[in-house]
């Protein structure tokens, strides 16, 4: 299970890295535009952006999730080993719930853009919407895996430094 979590991991490094070379492309064409009369003004890089960014945004915080790079506020720094266990364990199983919740409403805004297309790139709508189906299910899988795998040395610490 662990080398499939480490495929889906290099798989979401490489697609994070591909979205954020991607967003370049419409966000220079924008701002190359509005300054020079050398490229005429594209509608679509505007969209294109926005759907860019979406899909970066989803990938990102799935990589978040499994890297544990999520930032903590400590309210309580100076809790026992024990007691910033059962917080941190508290926290995600409520982080779990959110990711039940992105996935099941997830899936109904994935089918509600179905048949739909996008303005004017005329991309079909399900392309974008179906990033946060994806994303809730991959936090769910990497969060169960925190859970199951607590006690094997890779566990983060409830008691970072305080924020």
């Amino acid at each position: 299970m662990q080398k499939l979590l480490a495929l889906v991991d290099r798989l979401l490094h490489f697609l994070l890295i591909t979205t954020l070379l991607l967003l370049i492309v419409p966000v220079s064409l924008q701002i190359f535009s509005r300054f020079t009369d050398l490229i005429p003004r594209y509608m679509w890089t505007e969209e294109m952006s926005r759907f860019f960014f979406v899909w970066l945004i989803m990938l990102g915080a799935t990589l978040g999730v499994r890297e544990r790079l999520h930032f903590d506020v400590d309210f309580f720094p100076n809790l026992s080993g024990r007691t910033a266990h059962v917080l941190l364990r508290l926290s995600q199983l409520a982080m779990l719930v959110f990711s039940a919740v992105i996935l099941y409403w997830g899936i109904a805004f994935t089918k509600f853009g179905w048949n739909q297309t996008s303005e004017l790139a005329e991309m079909p709508m399900w392309w974008i919407f179906i990033a946060w189906p994806i994303a809730g299910g991959l936090w769910i899988v990497f969060l169960l895996d925190h859970l199951m795998n607590s006690g094997d040395g890779r566990e983060s610490s409830i008691q970072g430094s305080v924020i």
